[in-house]
């Protein structure tokens, strides 16, 4: 049975610049659109998953289940381009033996590659438990914070694959920046909620799936900055991970 999408669904486009010394520098023509061909899959599956949380955090606000189902049935199409990428970056590491920066831009998207599927998987679970709620009727408490922290989420996704398209550190700064005002609205977020369990125990269980639901956005957020810090790392040859922002700053101004 063929599987219709729902029209709410569109890929977000990302184009590397034209001048990118990444994808054109080489003597190797063949070595050229090799990369161009994975970066173009990597930025193709980046605009597919932020569209993917898009439609998950809708179906929800919007009580649609039939644009959950379509979200959970477009994590299979991630997960195919997820192995393709993955089989290519393998090829090229084994044809084209990459140094410099070539390597480090098969590294990081390798790592970025995972990212983007992990982020795709919290999308699906979000649209699973859209759907389930749309069943049981809306949730009482939890959606104006679901609606705030999904749609910073979202520019934080938008701002990670535009950073690594453009090779652009100081807007992977203010990705690192972005994640940790995530961090502090999401245990907001999850202490008000829980107060207010308290104090009406009848709506717990559809309470705690919104708590799921933050929890996967505060995820989603994570692997926004684990990609930001792949584009420092390519840019700047600079391991970032487990790196205060403020550490990071400075390490980048020293280069």
């Amino acid at each position: 049975m063929t599987k219709i999408f729902n029209p709410k669904i569109a890929v977000v486009e990302y184009a590397p610049l034209p001048n990118n010394p990444v994808l054109n520098h080489h003597i190797s023509s063949q070595f050229n659109e090799d990369l161009q061909d994975v970066n173009t899959k990597f930025m193709t599956m980046g605009g597919l998953v932020e569209q993917q949380v898009a439609n998950g955090i809708h179906a929800l606000l919007d009580t649609d289940a039939s644009l959950a189902i379509d979200v959970q049935f477009q994590d299979n199409i991630v997960n195919r381009l997820e192995t393709e990428i993955d089989e290519a970056l393998t090829l090229i590491l084994a044809r084209r033996h990459p140094a410099a920066i070539d390597l480090r831009m098969v590294i990081a998207m390798s790592k970025a590659n995972t990212d983007l599927e992990r982020i795709g998987d919290e999308a699906a679970k979000i649209a699973r438990i859209a759907q389930n709620l749309c069943e049981e009727g809306s949730s009482p408490r939890g959606y104006m914070e679901t609606r705030h922290i999904g749609n910073q989420v979202r520019v934080m996704i938008h701002d990670a694959l535009d950073a690594f398209a453009r090779l652009d550190v100081d807007q992977a700064l203010r990705v690192l920046l972005a994640d940790a005002d995530i961090d502090r609205e999401y245990q907001s977020a999850t202490r008000t909620l829980m107060t207010y369990m308290i104090e009406d125990p009848r709506h717990i269980s559809r309470v705690i799936n919104v708590l799921w639901v933050l929890r996967s956005l505060e995820r989603i957020g994570d692997h926004a900055r684990n990609i930001s810090e792949q584009v420092i790392y390519m840019v700047k040859g600079l391991d970032v991970r487990h790196t205060s922002v403020k550490e990071i700053e400075e390490k980048v101004q020293e280069r």
